[in-house]
């Protein structure tokens, strides 16, 4: 008998041989939000869930080709971008993506790693502001990346609903910013689109420091579009599913916590 295929999800990241964050993440994500993942490799790491080592990038052509391949072959229904690895890579993703514009694009802009680990050069965030940010759907910047890619050198801090502005006047539709890094009592994640502040979501903040929370936001949001939800239900789900995967989250080393992203798998236990 065969089955429909369930919505696709092609994700372009680098790997993490922790599983905590990176492609490994993205796969769990969408995989247990039940749609089926396409991985492109952007960049081999070495980490762990203390911190990264070393990142290197793939030649851009095998960052194209792999893409290219899947992209011939199936129906994808939604894209998710997270660690590019170098500006020819990012290059090479927005060339594909412009191909592409009726499918929705999920960028989640990673800048560093948890522990402070560079991802992205200078020459990097200039390539995404440039070539990709005006391609994206929803683009997920934590409130520190948000003020790094809208910012001018040597300005004063912005409110982030400024950020925001700017990020979407660089022709990103919505833009949600996450509060894990400010300092409040509780993290409180705000979606802005077309129409100003669309919503604000405040969510209990955990005690632990999490190796792959932004990858999981992401490719869950990336998912629930997949299916056919608006971005705002989307971001609503994909909070929900964040945090109790969060929750669930374990500590298998010596650093970070991994979110548990099948945690609904084990909740009867």
């Amino acid at each position: 008998m065969n089955q429909p295929s369930p919505p696709i999800v092609l994700c372009f990241s680098a790997t993490d041989p922790s599983g905590g964050a990176g492609l490994q993440a993205d796969v769990l994500t969408i995989a247990s939000m039940g749609c089926h993942p396409l991985s492109v490799v952007t960049a081999v790491t070495i980490q762990d869930t203390m911190g990264i080592e070393d990142v290197l990038a793939l030649d851009s052509d095998w960052v194209a080709d792999q893409a290219r391949s899947v992209l011939e072959d199936m129906t994808v229904n939604a894209f998710k971008i997270g660690a590019m690895g170098s500006v020819e890579n990012i290059a090479a993703i927005a060339e594909i993506m412009s191909d592409y514009p009726d499918i929705p694009l999920i960028l989640d802009p990673v800048l560093s790693s948890g522990r402070g680990d560079e991802l992205a050069t200078e020459e990097m965030i200039d390539a995404m502001k440039s070539l990709l940010i005006s391609q994206t759907t929803l683009v997920t910047p934590n409130s520190i990346e948000a003020r790094y890619l809208a910012q001018e050198e040597n300005e004063d801090e912005l409110p982030l609903s400024q950020c925001a502005d700017r990020l979407m006047d660089m022709g990103a539709e919505y833009v949600l910013i996450t509060g894990t890094h400010e300092n409040s009592a509780k993290v409180v994640n705000t979606l802005y689109g077309p129409r100003g502040l669309l919503r604000a979501d405040s969510w209990e903040r955990l005690p632990h420091s999490y190796h792959g929370s932004g990858c999981t936001l992401a490719s869950a949001i990336a998912a629930a579009i997949a299916m056919g939800l608006d971005v705002a239900t989307s971001v609503e789900k994909a909070q929900e599913y964040t945090w109790n995967a969060l929750d669930y989250g374990f500590r298998p080393g010596m650093g970070q916590h991994i979110p548990d992203r099948f945690f609904w798998a084990r909740e009867e236990e």
